[in-house]
């Protein structure tokens, strides 16, 4: 029986490209003449700890598919990146690999400019946690001045269940309250970070009967879009148009942008940013 094409062969070919760019040298192999470039299939199989005839035999489209734990073992030696790392459990296993979470490091100067160019439309930027890391000018005046406070308050379930202020501004609190504790625990899920979360879970637990009363019900929601009324302090009820999108390239960041649903509270809103410079 011939060996499955290239284009059969999906797999085996991203393995070997994979495994051509890299730099013998730079793994302690020696660097002397090769036929090909890159690692040898026994060095990458040395490096990932598997059987040198397994990991041919992945390459050459035999021996059916490799599980979870053999296809992250030749990720770490092949060292992909996470999109990378994706990819290979799409081509051997028709599915991305279980979800990592990582805790996010902020954002990147040009992810800032884009939430300053939304301006007079409040912009931040959450984590899967519901951390907020970066936001604009609008959210400043609009929703909360986060740069006021310590990084490890600035998050949307204690502002919403622990202080006044933010509690004072929701339309309907108590819609609001259920709404956040559903997205919540659906997003910390989805980012595998259902165990990191537990301890604040606990401790606002503790803080709030409320919040306590809500995440026994185990409801789960999506953000997705809709309309956010608020209270103002100085601009009264506003109603604003939210959308949340994904950060491409960043599985734990999400963009939330609230737009006004009237014009004549687009040039107030400027006119408050205004005032705070």
């Amino acid at each position: 029986m011939s060996e499955p094409t290239l284009q059969e062969n999906l797999l085996g070919a991203y393995l070997k490209d994979r495994r051509s760019k890299l730099d013998p040298a730079a793994f302690g192999f020696p660097a002397e003449r090769r036929r090909t470039p890159g690692l040898r299939r026994e060095e990458v199989a040395q490096r990932a700890n598997i059987s040198p005839t397994w990991y041919t035999w992945l390459e050459q489209g035999r021996g059916g598919a490799p599980s979870a734990d053999v296809l992250d073992r030749i990720a770490r030696a092949l060292m992909l990146t996470s999109i990378e790392r994706e990819h290979l459990f799409l081509l051997g296993l028709g599915r991305p690999p279980e979800v990592r979470y990582q805790r996010s490091e902020g954002v990147t100067p040009r992810l800032q400019r884009v939430l300053d160019a939304l301006s007079p439309s409040p912009a931040v930027i959450r984590t899967a946690t519901w951390d907020i890391v970066a936001w604009n000018r609008a959210a400043t005046v609009m929703l909360t001045d986060y740069g006021a406070l310590p990084p490890t308050e600035r998050n949307i379930l204690r502002f919403i269940f622990l202080d006044p202020r933010v509690r004072a501004a929701q339309h309907d609190w108590q819609s609001v309250a259920r709404f956040v504790v559903g997205a919540f625990r659906a997003d910390a899920a989805r980012a595998g970070a259902a165990a990191v979360v537990q301890p604040f879970v606990d401790k606002l637990c503790r803080l709030s009967p409320e919040f306590a009363a809500l995440w026994r019900d185990n409801d789960v929601r999506t953000h997705g879009d809709g309309v956010k009324h608020l209270r103002h302090p100085i601009l009264g009820p506003i109603a604003f148009e939210y959308s949340a999108f994904a950060v491409d390239g960043r599985p734990d960041l999400s963009m939330v942008v609230y737009n006004p649903v009237d014009a004549e509270v687009v040039e107030k809103i400027r006119g408050l940013i205004d005032a705070a410079l």
